[in-house]
């Protein structure tokens, strides 16, 4: 079979309706398609029985884990052209390029070409999915337990693999970055400057009380009791997390005045506080959940106490109903987590009880952000492939340089909502001025 590029790249046009916008080059080392452009190598027969067992996202998903496909050339300008030959066709939702492969291998067009792919998979039983795959106990989503599962898939992969994608700062959220005027160009000053911005929107002060839900690895508490003079509680679920937070805040010299525990948000029974951050951790609560999420930080405010909730958005669909998490997302990344559109966050905040009184849009510094995080993979991939695996390499690899697409190209955003538990004499202690946060 010396001619295997020309016939995928054929059923592949046969499913987008236009020309494949990238090379191809095959098992059988023959190639096809247009030069000079990014060359989507599938580099074992095995990637197309995995699309044959596991027809869409799934089956796609684990051949880029598995290493049984792969881009050689620019990922983000492959990505980009992917996602362009959907547009030509007529998709109505803008997608990114990663969510664009997906939709393209769900096309009912390549089940009914079946049986080239059969052809062209050739005999073999089912592949078994790539270890890195979340296992996760059957039953109702987002219990204590299976959110504790989810968590530690994600995080608890080791502090020294996070420490070469994060950089010093080890902060898992995105970064303020500045135009020069305020110094915050590189990653680390940039992410500083997020830390500051949230401790400022709270408006902290010596003595004050903070809780920092989903605390990673202790970056938040870390600066707000070093710059703010505030006591801390962090809480994460994550194991790793929770050992690397104690051991930064030991060498700082601040266990008098920081405490991480390793434990839900809805375990915590020794409010109020005085401020209560949120950083990146909200997708992670469920769209079931959400109102629950809501009113127990709530509660864990004084009257007059602020919240900033700095949480990803989706874009709104037409029909709510259709929205479906992302497979490749759901199996490799953030198992049960889930994105919703910021008006429904802002709404459910203020059913619990809020008054909303700030949201900035934060989309481009995520964009930047996440370029610099996969600048710092490739940077080190050889040593971050010997500490995780190839396969969670490649899952950070891919995962991250989609989302930058998705944030520059408007397809998610990320955003801050300053959120109040305003007094019943309505006296809530804001600024008279917007964003003149002392």
């Amino acid at each position: 079979m010396a001619d295997a590029a020309r016939r995928l790249t054929a059923l592949a046009e046969e499913v987008l309706g236009a020309p494949l916008p990238l090379r191809i080059r095959a098992w059988d080392r023959s190639e096809y398609g247009p030069p000079g452009t990014p060359v989507l190598v599938i580099r074992r027969r095995r990637a197309l029985r995995r699309l044959l067992w596991k027809p869409g996202e799934l089956g796609l998903a684990r051949a880029w884990v598995a290493g049984d496909i792969d881009v050689e050339g620019d990922l983000y300008e492959a990505l980009d052209l992917l996602a362009g030959s959907l547009w030509e066709r007529g998709e109505g939702t803008p997608r990114s390029g990663l969510a664009a492969l997906l939709a393209a291998v769900r096309d009912p067009r390549l089940r009914a070409a079946g049986g080239e792919l059969v052809r062209l998979a050739g005999p073999g039983l089912p592949p078994r999915p790539p270890r890195e795959e979340a296992r996760r106990t059957s039953g109702p989503l987002h219990t204590l337990r299976r959110d504790k599962q989810s968590i530690s898939h994600h995080y608890d992969v080791g502090n020294t693999f996070y420490e070469r994608v994060l950089g010093p700062s080890m902060v898992y959220s995105c970064a303020y970055w500045g135009t020069g005027e305020d110094g915050a160009t590189t990653l680390e000053e940039a992410q500083r400057a997020k830390l500051d911005l949230v401790c400022r929107k709270l408006a902290l002060e010596p003595g004050q009380r903070l809780l920092d839900v989903g605390c990673g690895w202790g970056s938040m508490v870390l600066h707000a009791a070093r710059e703010y003079g505030v006591s801390a509680v962090g809480i994460t679920l994550s194991e790793e997390q929770a050992a690397y937070a104690r051991k930064r805040i030991a060498e700082a010299g601040l266990t008098e005045r920081i405490e991480i525990r390793v434990q839900d948000y809805r375990e915590i029974s020794d409010g109020p506080f005085d401020a209560i951050s949120s950083i990146g951790m909200a997708e992670h609560v469920g769209s079931a959940r959400y109102a629950e999420y809501a009113a127990d930080v709530h509660a864990l405010l004084k009257p007059g106490g602020r919240l900033l909730n700095h949480q990803i958005a989706r874009r709104p669909l037409k029909d709510e109903e259709a929205y479906e998490v992302d497979e490749f997302i759901d199996r490799y990344v953030f198992p049960d987590g889930e994105l919703a559109p910021v008006g429904r966050t802002v709404a459910q905040l203020e059913e619990a009880g809020f008054e909303v009184r700030d949201v900035e849009s934060l989309r481009e510094h995520y964009a930047l952000t996440l370029r610099q995080w996969v600048a710092n993979l490739q940077q080190h991939w050889a040593e971050a492939v010997e500490l995780t695996s190839p396969g969670r390499a490649r899952v950070w690899r891919l995962y991250m340089a989609a989302s930058a697409l998705s944030f520059e190209r408007n397809r998610i955003g990320v955003n801050q909502v300053l959120a109040v538990r305003t007094p019943e004499s309505g006296a809530a202690g804001m600024p008279l001025r917007a964003r003149d946060w002392r």
